[in-house]
């Protein structure tokens, strides 16, 4: 079995280390064509899985398999989903206070933000339909700027 495992090390500094995600991947079949199931765990997310079939074993470097595995679990197929862009979530403004509805944030990145902003002040803005639904706007765009 392989294990990937992906981490976060704040500012380089092993000690403070974090586990974002891991991989884990199996062959379900030997001979030189071989078939692999694959688990992928994301602290915050469900786990995914998938399976490559009829891999040519020893035919590539072992990050082409990695990479189709997990490539499987994402869209169902080896190959590369789309390349992600950055949400574009509309900001609202009440009486000069800037907000953004939570529930207008696509996923992933609402789930992200939600767990990064968890702790902290939200506006309640009563004139919105969701008045309990918002996050400032700076939080948001310092999220997006990776300043949060």
């Amino acid at each position: 079995m392989l294990l990937v495992t992906v981490e976060l090390l704040p500012g380089g500094d092993r000690a403070r280390r974090r586990t974002l995600g891991t991989a884990e991947i199996w062959r379900t079949g030997s001979g030189p064509i071989a078939d692999y199931s694959v688990e992928v765990d994301e602290n915050l997310f469900p786990m995914l899985a998938g399976e490559v079939h009829m891999y040519p074993r020893w035919s590539a470097r072992l990050w082409d398999l990695v990479i189709r595995a997990i490539a499987v679990t994402l869209v169902g197929a080896e190959e590369m989903p789309s390349r992600p862009t950055l949400p574009r979530v509309p900001v609202h403004e009440d009486g000069g206070l800037r907000y953004v509805r939570v529930s207008e944030i696509p996923e992933p990145s609402r789930t992200y933000f939600e767990h990064n902003v968890a702790h902290s002040t939200k506006p309640v803005v009563t004139s919105d339909p969701e008045p309990l639904g918002c996050a400032y706007a700076w939080d948001w765009e310092d999220f997006l700027g990776g300043d949060r």
